[in-house]
């Protein structure tokens, strides 16, 4: 997923890249990839290393706020977001957040729902957890690691009232298109995972990708496009506009918006 910029409100100067002994994605084993998924080669690889002050907050609050996700988890049962968040609440879950500035901002605009963040990489997690820390909200919860293991081992069916899948790397070259996170059978994952009525909202500022995930939405038959501003819907569509996106609006990429809703 692209990174979004402007969360991190802990420092931001990395320490030495050896004081980091946990592995970042590159250093991963590889993995199998599942039959019609999402591949493991999905992700750029990428190594920054956290600031003293991202590493004190990700030893505070990771415990607590973050949870691994392992591919393939054997007969794994359904994470239990009602004891994770500590409440009963409509559940979204945000597919590749980066530094989390949409996560934050809509999820304090939205403080009964509950947001679960979906990242592989690590920095941007810890870039969001000081956001949530400086902000004191209580609404937000971190999962590490491939969104697809995710919805396949720990999201239970027709549990989310949303998916939010905000600037995903387009792949641009077509030999690499295989790549790309929304794929037919990611998105019928996404429909099975989400209550009828549930809302799938995804953005992009890629035009050929735009037409993919259109086309890919459009055939899934669990879904129908949402009509913004004439139905209610389960949760907010309005995004918060991220430096990236002020960045790619000025350079003439215009931002596709594709909103469906589950049957």
């Amino acid at each position: 997923m692209h990174a979004h910029t402007g969360v991190g409100l802990c420092p931001d100067a990395p320490v030495d890249s050896d004081a980091d002994p946990s592995p970042e994605p590159h250093d991963m084993p590889d993995l199998p990839d599942m039959e019609g998924y999402l591949p493991t080669t999905s992700f750029r690889s990428r190594r920054s290393a956290l600031s003293n002050a991202q590493r004190e907050t990700w030893e505070r609050l990771w415990p607590e706020l973050g949870m691994l996700a392992l591919p393939r988890a054997p007969h794994a049962q359904p994470l239990d977001t009602r004891a994770w968040f500590g409440r009963e609440a409509p559940v979204v879950l945000e597919v590749g957040s980066g530094s989390g500035t949409s996560t934050l901002a809509m999820a304090q605009a939205e403080p009964g729902i509950d947001v679960i963040a979906v990242e592989v990489y690590k920095r941007g997690l810890a870039q969001l957890l000081c956001a949530i820390d400086t902000a004191k909200i209580n609404n937000i919860r971190l999962i590490r690691g491939n969104a697809v293991d995710v919805l396949d081992n720990m999201i239970a069916p027709a549990s989310l009232s949303g998916v939010r899948v905000f600037f995903p790397d387009p792949w641009p070259k077509a030999r690499h298109h295989k790549r790309r996170f929304l794929q037919p059978a990611t998105i019928a994952l996404i429909a099975d995972r989400l209550l009828p009525g549930g809302v799938l909202h995804a953005a992009t500022d890629h035009p050929g990708y735009a037409e993919h995930i259109a086309a890919v939405g459009d055939a899934e038959p669990g879904l129908v496009r949402a009509g913004v501003g004439t139905e209610s819907l389960p949760i907010s569509v309005r995004r918060p506009t991220t430096k990236y996106e002020t960045k790619a609006q000025e350079a003439g990429s215009a931002v596709t918006e594709l909103i469906w809703r589950r049957r």
